[in-house]
């Protein structure tokens, strides 16, 4: 992956997680829900933020593929969340994406490189993407985690030691919860 900047013209609240939750967070907070990828614009936008417009061009069947992974990936999160376990239709999705490419490794000159290989180059996002999420797996599905305030619908990787990170951002959802803690105590 390349290096990773945000995209000055990336409206969402919380950029640069891992990319597979940084593509379920290109839906926020909002009435109706912010989406990002509404609209190609938006898309070009989060290839950018996410280091992939070097690799991935701004087309509509790359956008259908990305929203594709980015609905695999909810309801894989949201399934394990809610069983611990993946079923079958989730793993299902999830391999329909990872079909379309593979990982090649190859010993070089400079030695052991790593090359993906696509069936059709607009799946490259939507590839890499849930391969991220495969890896997040790996580190444990506990570490994966929505914002714990009532109205955030953003996801984060707990990367705190003791796994106790409970908002997306302390300095907005969890001043906001303090907040309201707060004055419902001042209430009563």
């Amino acid at each position: 992956m390349t290096d990773r900047k945000a995209d000055p013209r990336d409206p969402r609240p919380l950029i640069g997680e891992p990319l597979a939750l940084d593509l379920l967070n290109t839906r926020w907070a909002g009435a109706p829900v912010n989406d990002l990828l509404a609209e190609s614009d938006g898309y070009g936008i989060w290839l950018s933020s996410a280091g992939l417009t070097d690799r991935c061009r701004v087309a509509d069947a790359g956008l259908d593929a990305l929203r594709e992974a980015r609905e695999a990936i909810a309801g894989a999160v949201h399934e394990l969340h809610a069983t611990g376990e993946l079923g079958p239709t989730v793993v299902s999705r999830l391999n329909g994406v990872l079909r379309h490419g593979r990982l090649r490794r190859e010993l070089g000159p400079q030695g052991p490189t790593e090359h993906v290989e696509m069936d059709r180059p607009e799946w490259l996002a939507a590839w890499l993407a849930v391969d991220d999420f495969l890896d997040l797996l790996d580190q444990g599905v506990r570490r994966i985690k929505q914002c714990a305030h009532e109205a955030c619908i953003l996801y984060f990787l707990d990367t705190s030691q003791n796994g106790r990170r409970r908002w997306c951002r302390m300095a907005v959802c969890g001043n906001r919860a303090k907040a309201a803690r707060h004055y419902e105590k001042a209430r009563g």
